[in-house]
């Protein structure tokens, strides 16, 4: 039956289900198009802005790239997107360039009004809001507005918006009140109060503070009728007025033994009308009982004893009189800031007449305020102040130099140095109205200069000398007469060159001579140059013969000239030759000259020279025979001109100077279109030297050579010395001094901006004046004079009569003195200068006793006894008894009389302990230079011994502080200290340069230095060394391959072997000898070893020969091979040839040419430059630093590698690379400089411990490259003396004395005792002699004030509750204010209730305060009892305030800020009507969280069998269950069913009920379908949803499928079914 029921038809589930499928093919197909169609959608994008490129200004552009791409991400052709959304590429700017800096700037507004954002909601601390401002872009020239584009290139705009907070009003908070005040006893109605204090004001529009006190009756038992308690307190009033008496007072105002008349109280007051003495009169008081309830009584019921004294002498009061102030002083500013600096103006007032009793204090004598010009003429622009400097001084290199003092004896320094100048500040003013700057060169005080100075020193470089270089001399020239103009001398002189290949450079000696002469005989200007033509037989083929010669006239020069220059020389045309017959003998050509035997010919030696030829073919019968041996060779003298060589030699060039036929042409011509100082000449003298001798006549040396004696110069200009104006005299002292004080100085000093030179006005010699100060105020000498005391002045008679018991004329009074102010001459003067130069005032009033009968009288104090030298002795005095208390017995009691008085005498025995720590070391701190104030001058030291020291603190026997030169006279224990000397590297001198490396072309060579000495204590380090501890400098170098030559001498004779040959003809050997020589100038042809030239050229010593026989052809020897191509090409050929110098018919001579191919580095050879690496920078003459010159040389390298010499690359004009030198610059090892120490500063603190001096130097110089670097230490500190700190200290209140009785008014003393201390935090105090403290503080000077002791039934404040902790106002536990806030109040109380309505005035005050902290409020709950628990609220300090238990009655709050003023209403309490204060409001916790103090269930639970539970909601009672509606609240109570029942019954409760889960609900709520993604993409899920639902789709059909196939084989259709309600009853089989 339940299959049946479950059962559903296939059509049904296909109909049902067919809707469904097509709804989600749907959903397929439109998700299908949407895709499609945004996969067809472009969009474009865009690139950040590049750049501003372009020109200056407003005429950049800059861009950025554009592509088309798909929602995809994939880029596309920009024709698939819309072409008229394309953004733009290119857009103009503005290009920034440097110079725009100067020109456009940010123009900010000031910040506005803090606004608050957000939603308005409940303020917790602050409310959170935007500030706002506006920035612009201005140009600075005309301060015109341009585009903020500008400005942004060249900085960042301002913020314009910045966050800020609103503070929210704060009430005042109060504490908990303290407990209540006890009740009085007995059956007397009184009230029992309790306070409170204010620990916040309120704040920011706060509500105002409660009121502080609460009163509340005491119950009492009724009091019997008649028989009310009351106590009784005796009540002083206030003294009052000081008054003179009558004059009908006056006969008893003095005591009975005075024994005057009765009108001496009217002479004294007349005597004390004097204008600096004090009045005498007198005051009283009244005395009254005043019972507990307020109400007055009998006197008697107070009085025990004695009445309280009523009256008593007084000093009148008399208020300070002061003149009338001066005239306003001029304005202390003479020129115009602007409203920046305004000045000041004072005027001031003096005293006449001193406060007496009292009476008001003097007020301020001077009074100060601002002034300005304005309504006043205009005052000139204030100056401005700018540095200047002189000129830089020579440039200084010994400062660098690190070798001995010798040795600048002998080198002159050079190269890098360090220059100095002058650096001042000077006075600029504006002139008038034209504002143009006005430069006064008076130097004035640094201190006026803004900014830091320039630089008082730089580096520079002092070039080194160089010394005239010059090249070797050349080969001597031929016989030339001086003038070939003149043909009429004979006189020659042949000479010789050289060349300046360095020119000098800073040195006073120029170059060497340049030109040597030797006279000659038959001197000739030109000669017939001749070449030789072939030899033409005269008959036939061979014989005799002459030459052709070709001649052409040339001058010694080598110029070709005209032929009838060279007339008066006989022309060679012909020259006989022969040409060797078949039969002759054959000799060849002569060889060439050797070269000359000596340079020059003297008496035991001369010149010489040979050439030679051999035979070549031997003659045959009948031919011409050959020559002997000896004719084979030829001698000739050469070099015939003797060994003595003169020249002109020339002193150096004399000064330039003025010359009058110069001066003239100065006027005319203008020297090479320079600015000079004029022209002028300069002189030397022109000698003819002999070599070897000495001077010879001029008529030795060629006249044409001769050195001029004359030439211009450029005069150099004259520099006169240019220095400051004197700058102004310091200030003499304004304030007077002392006459006996030593005379002040003033001085002045000047400047020298640059130094005189070339004959320029000398420098004065004074540039520093100093000089005594003139009209220097003496400080005036003013005296007080005190005149007598006047008689002991009693209350008059007449008041004393009034009071029981004192009607005798003795007891305390005042007695007066008239008080003058007196100059140096005893002249009368004004009081207010006796107060400034004298000191205070003497007193003019002081107590004095007049003894009654049964007082004891006694003697004045006798003087001290003197002491000893003993810290154990004492001094004493002593007085005696006089008249009849001599006789009285309690008079002779020594213990309430004394009669003797001891007092220790003073010790000077001081002992002294050290204090703080021990200072730096001071190098070279002599006793003076240690003193305060003093500069150290010259150089100072900055190692080696020197001192430390500690300040002592200086103490009497009793412990106190002294003046610690009573235990040292510096006040410092000393101790010897040493600060190591900083020691450098050393490193031995350079040694001398190896030779070169290589013997031809460019090679090394090496110098090297080792160490000496390692660094140490902060020296200089060494440079890198290597493992021998050297360091090394190498250069490159070169060496001319030509310096060694191979000379060859002439071939040897063929030498044919005859033991074979019997013709004595044919092949044979011949030698020669080879030897290496010199080439240099100074060893020219000197035979040097073999090793010495180069063994690859060695040429051949032996080689075959060949002596034709007769009847051979005869040839010359071989020809030299021609040169191949600077191209090696194989295909090229070099060819030699040689000449048929005897034919014979029977035989053919051999081959006359040669040739074969050029192959590279077999017989030919390219070449090419080579360059070394630069050298290390070398620097000239004994420079350690500085300029110089880095080099790298040339070689001339063969294609096989092979170094020749330079002429094969010069010949082939190979282009050179660029540079071979360039300039460098070794950087100077600059050590440090600092200045001199300044002067020790004066003491951070005038007394006491903890005080410093402090003395600085500054950095002259920086240290570079390997320099010793500046020290960290440019400070030195050192603790000073601890001098004693002498100050007044006030000694607390005493309680409020009455003087007899038990309340009202009375004084309040304090004790003003000098001290000394050490000032510091736990310095003790110890009493001293008030002398050493000074003059009193006025303002302290306050050492008694009225009070009160309220009595019963009075209305009184408490006393001032403790200052509450320092509080700031924060946000989130963060300071809103840097400053906190402090408060204290002062609570009102009253008594009895009948008297509340005349009392009010609560006090309240606050003060800022440093170091707070920020505080939380937050409420606090006991645990809930009954539905009721506790709330109070509590700051986190743990401070509660607000009362946690309920008052008697609620008082609600009110007041004003500061200053609090009570709102009174009538209240009832207890069936008693009285004021009491209206409390409106507490502070602290927001009372809008303040948790419930009592439960109840909202709404009530009214339901039945429902009640209130723990958790504040219904529930129902035992035996019922809660049927709660969807909202959660209670909707009735079900009873309870059976068990049987139970399950299903709740079952369906619960399954009817179900609240809804709100969370969930929450959650769906939300949810809504979004099937794209932001970037349009299909989610994920919409095709899992699609998928799935595909599946179930299949799933479904595929089932309906078998069950309507299994329905038509049963053949039955199911009844109708009505829609099934299921209800779950919590079985399991559900």
């Amino acid at each position: 039956m339940l299959l049946q029921q479950n059962w559903v038809s296939p059509r049904w589930t296909w109909q049902s289900l067919g809707k469904s499928f097509i709804f989600f093919v749907f959903l397929m197909l439109q998700a299908a198009d949407l895709e499609a169609r945004r996969g067809h959608q472009f969009v474009w994008k865009t690139g950040h802005w590049g750049r501003c490129v372009g020109d200056c200004g407003s005429g950049g552009t800059r861009s950025r790239a554009v592509w088309c791409t798909h929602t995809e991400g994939w880029t596309s052709h920009h024709a698939n997107c819309d072409q008229q959304e394309k953004p733009e590429s290119q857009r103009r700017c503005f290009k920034v360039c440097d110079w725009h800096l100067e020109l456009f700037e940010w123009d900010v507004s000031g910040w506005g009004s803090c606004e608050p954002g957000g939603e308005a909601g409940p303020c917790v601390m602050a409310q959170h809001g935007l500030q706002r401002r506006s920035a612009r872009c201005l140009q600075k020239l005309d301060r015109s507005v341009v585009a903020a584009e500008i400005c942004e290139h060249l900085a960042p705009q301002p913020p314009l918006e910045q966050a800020c907070l609103v503070p929210c009003p704060r009430d005042c908070v109060v504490t908990d009140f303290s407990p209540w005040s006890p009740c009085s006893g007995g059956c007397t109605n009184s009230l029992r109060h309790r306070t409170r204090a204010v620990i916040a004001p309120p704040l920011y529009g706060g509500a105002p503070c409660p009121n502080l006190t609460e009163s509340q009756t005491c119950a009492a038992a009724a009091c019997p009728l008649g028989e009310e308690e009351h106590t009784y307190s005796l009540k002083v009033g206030p003294w009052g007025e000081c008054r003179l008496p009558h004059r009908e007072d006056a006969s008893l105002d003095l005591g009975e033994d005075s024994g005057e008349l009765s009108t001496s109280w009217l002479e004294g007051h007349k005597a004390q009308h004097h204008p600096h003495t004090g009045q005498v009169g007198y005051q009283t008081r009244a005395v009254s009982c005043v019972r507990s309830d307020g109400r007055h009584a009998v006197l008697s019921l107070c009085v025990q004893d004695a009445v309280p004294l009523t009256s008593k002498t007084c000093v009148i009061t008399k208020d300070c009189e002061t003149s009338e102030w001066s005239a306003w002083s001029s304005c202390s500013q003479t020129c115009s800031w602007g409203d920046l600096a305004p000045g000041f103006r004072s005027r001031h007032r003096s005293v006449r007449s001193m406060a007496m009793g009292s009476g008001k204090l003097c007020p301020e004598l001077e009074e100060k305020e601002a002034c300005s010009t304005g309504g006043r003429e205009l005052l000139k622009p204030c100056p401005r102040f700018s540095w200047r400097t002189s000129e830089w001084k020579a440039c200084q290199v010994s400062l660098f130099d690190q070798q001995s003092p010798q040795h600048h004896k002998h080198a002159v320094l050079c190269g890098g140095g360090i220059q100095t100048r002058e650096v001042y500040c000077v006075q600029i003013t504006v002139e008038g109205e034209t504002h143009r700057l006005k430069e006064v060169s008076r130097p004035v005080d640094g201190k006026f200069c803004l900014g830091p100075a320039p630089s008082a020193s730089q580096l520079c470089d002092l070039p080194c000398p160089l010394e005239c270089a010059v090249s070797a001399w050349l080969a001597w020239g031929p016989c030339l007469p001086e003038d070939c103009r003149d043909r009429q001398g004979r006189r020659g002189f042949r000479m010789r060159q050289r060349h300046v290949i360095v020119d000098p450079v800073g040195t006073l000696t120029g170059c060497p001579h340049l030109v040597e002469s030797i006279p000659c005989e038959d001197p000739t200007c030109y000669e017939w140059i001749v070449s030789e033509g072939i030899c033409v037989a005269d008959h036939g083929k061979c014989g005799p013969g002459k030459h052709i010669l070709k001649t052409v006239c040339k001058n010694k020069k080598g110029e070709e000239v005209p032929y009838h220059l060279c007339s008066e020389l006989p022309r060679p045309d012909v020259m006989a030759c022969e040409i060797p017959c078949a039969t002759d003998c054959v000799l060849s050509e002569w060889s060439q000259w050797s070269p000359c035997s000596h340079s020059c010919s003297s008496k035991s030696a001369e010149g010489s020279q040979s050439r030679s030829r051999s035979i070549l073919a031997l003659p045959a019968e009948g031919g011409k025979a050959c020559p002997p041996d000896r004719a084979l060779q030829e001698h000739r003298a050469c070099n015939d001109h003797p060994c003595v060589h003169f020249f002109w030699e020339t002193s150096p060039w004399s000064s330039c100077s003025e010359d009058v036929l110069v001066t003239a042409l100065n006027a005319t011509v203008s020297w090479s279109g320079e600015a000079t100082c004029g022209v002028g000449m300069q002189t030397r003298k022109v000698f003819c030297m002999r070599s070897g001798s000495g001077h010879v006549t001029p008529k030795r040396c060629p006249d044409s050579t001769r050195p001029e004696t004359v030439r211009p110069c450029l005069l150099p200009c004259k520099k006169d010395c240019i220095v400051t104006p004197f700058s102004e005299w310091t200030r003499c002292p304004t304030a007077c001094q002392p006459g006996n004080a030593t005379a002040v100085k003033q001085s002045r000093y000047r400047i020298i901006i640059q130094d005189a030179a070339n004959g320029g006005q000398a420098c004065p010699d004074t540039l520093y004046e100093e000089r005594e100060c003139e009209d220097t105020p003496v400080c005036p000498v003013y005296r007080w004079k005190t005149h007598r005391w006047s008689h002991c002045v009693l209350v008059p008679e007449s008041v004393r009569q009034n009071v029981l018991g004192h009607n005798e004329a003795c007891g305390h009074g005042l007695q007066s003195r008239a008080v003058t102010c007196l100059t140096e001459n005893n002249e009368s003067a004004d009081v207010s200068e006796c107060m400034k130069w004298a000191g205070p005032m003497p007193p003019l009033v002081q107590d004095c006793l007049i003894p009654c009968k049964d007082d004891c009288t006694f003697t004045p104090w006798s003087k001290f006894t003197a002491c000893s030298f003993d810290c154990e002795s004492t001094k004493t005095r002593r007085r005696s008894l006089t008249g009849r208390s001599r006789k009285r017995d309690k008079c002779q009691n020594t213990e309430v009389y004394p009669q003797v008085e001891t007092e220790l005498c003073p010790c000077e025995v001081f002992t002294s302990q050290p204090h703080g720590n021990w200072s730096d070391c001071i190098i070279g701190g002599g006793k003076l230079e240690l003193q305060q104030g003093v500069q150290s001058h010259g150089d100072t030291k900055e190692c080696g011994e020197g001192v430390r020291l500690r300040a002592i603190a200086c103490y009497d026997k009793a412990g106190r502080l002294v003046e610690p030169s009573r235990c040292s006279s510096s006040g410092y224990v000393e101790e010897s200290c040493t600060v190591p000397c900083p020691f450098d590297c050393k490193l031995s001198d350079w040694s001398s340069w190896s030779p070169c490396s290589s013997s031809c072309g460019t090679g090394m060579k090496v110098r090297s230095k080792w160490l000496k000495e390692k660094p140490y204590s902060g020296g200089r380090p060494c440079p890198k060394l290597d493992l021998k501890n050297q360091v090394y400098e190498a250069v490159p170098c070169y060496t001319e391959c030509n310096q060694y030559s191979w000379v060859v001498e002439p071939w040897s004779p063929c030498k044919i072997n005859s033991e074979q040959n019997s013709l004595h003809c044919g092949e044979g050997i011949q030698t020669r000898k080879v030897r290496c020589v010199s080439t240099t100038e100074d060893h020219g042809g000197e035979t040097v070893p073999n090793t010495l030239c180069n063994k690859a050229e060695i040429p051949n010593e032996i080689r075959k020969c060949s002596l034709y026989c007769p009847n051979e052809c005869a040839v010359s020897d071989w020809g030299p091979w021609s040169t191949c191509p600077q191209v090696c090409d194989p295909s090229t050929v070099q060819t030699r040839t040689r000449q048929v110098l005897r034919s014979v018919s029977r035989k053919p001579c051999p081959e006359d040419s040669q040739m074969k191919p050029c192959i590279l580095n077999q017989n030919c050879f390219q070449y090419q430059y080579n360059l070394t690496a630069w050298s290390t920078c070398q620097l000239n003459g004994n420079a350690t630093c500085g300029r110089g010159v880095r080099k790298r040389l040339l070689s001339c390298v063969r294609s096989d590698g092979e170094t020749v010499s330079a002429r094969h690359c010069e010949q082939r004009r190979l282009e050179k690379p660029a540079e071979t030198s360039s300039e460098c610059v070794v950087r100077c090892v600059v050590d440090c400089r600092l200045s001199a120490w300044s002067a020790w500063s004066q003491c951070s603190q005038t007394c006491g411990s903890g005080g410093q001096m402090v003395r600085g130097r500054t950095v002259l110089l920086k240290a570079a490259a390997e320099g010793r670097p500046c020290p960290a230490q440019l400070s030195q500190h050192r603790s000073c003396p601890v001098k004693p700190c002498y100050s007044w200290h006030l000694g607390p209140w005493s309680p409020c004395r009455l003087q007899g009785g038990q309340c009202g008014d009375g004084l309040q003393f304090r004790n003003l005792t000098c001290v000394v201390h050490d000032a510091s935090v736990s310095a003790t105090s110890q009493p001293v002699e008030d002398a050493l403290c000074g003059e009193l503080p006025l303002k302290e000077s306050v050492l008694q004030l009225p009070c009160s002791v309220p009595c019963p039934g009075d209305c009184h404040l408490t006393e001032w509750s403790e200052w509450s902790s320092c509080e700031l106002t924060c946000i989130d536990g963060r300071s809103f204010e840097t400053t906190g806030r402090q408060a204290r109040s002062r609570a009102l109380i009253g008594q009895p209730a009948e008297n509340m309505e005349s009392c009010s005035g609560q006090v309240v005050e606050t003060r800022p305060c440093s170091g707070g902290r920020c505080y939380e409020y937050l409420w606090k709950t006991s645990l809930w009892r009954d539905n009721v628990r506790t709330v109070w609220c509590q700051r986190s300090d743990g401070v509660n305030v607000t009362d946690r238990n309920h008052s008697d009655c609620e008082i609600p709050a009110g007041a004003v800020t500061y200053k609090f003023f009570l709102h009174r209403m009538k209240t009832e309490i207890h069936g008693q009507h009285f004021e009491a204060v209206q409390e409106v409001g507490k502070g602290g916790c927001a009372l809008q969280t303040k948790p419930a103090e009592v439960r109840h269930c909202s709404p009530a639970c009214r339901k039945p069998f429902s009640y209130c539970t723990q958790r504040g909601v219904c529930g129902c009672e035992r035996g019922y269950t809660e049927i709660m509606r969807s909202n959660g609240l209670l909707d009735y109570c079900m009873k309870v069913p059976g068990l049987e029942d139970k399950k299903a019954d709740v079952k369906t409760i619960a399954g009817k009920n179900k609240p809804v889960n709100s969370k969930m609900h929450d959650i769906f709520k939300g949810w809504s379908i979004q099937p794209f993604n932001p970037d349009g993409k299909l989610k994920m899920w919409v095709y899992g949803v699609s998928a799935s639902g595909f599946l179930i789709i299949v799933l479904l059909i595929f089932t309906s499928f078998l069950m309507c196939k299994k329905s038509k084989q049963h053949q039955s259709t199911p009844p109708q079914q009505k829609p099934l309600t299921l209800a779950y009853d919590g079985d399991i089989d559900m």
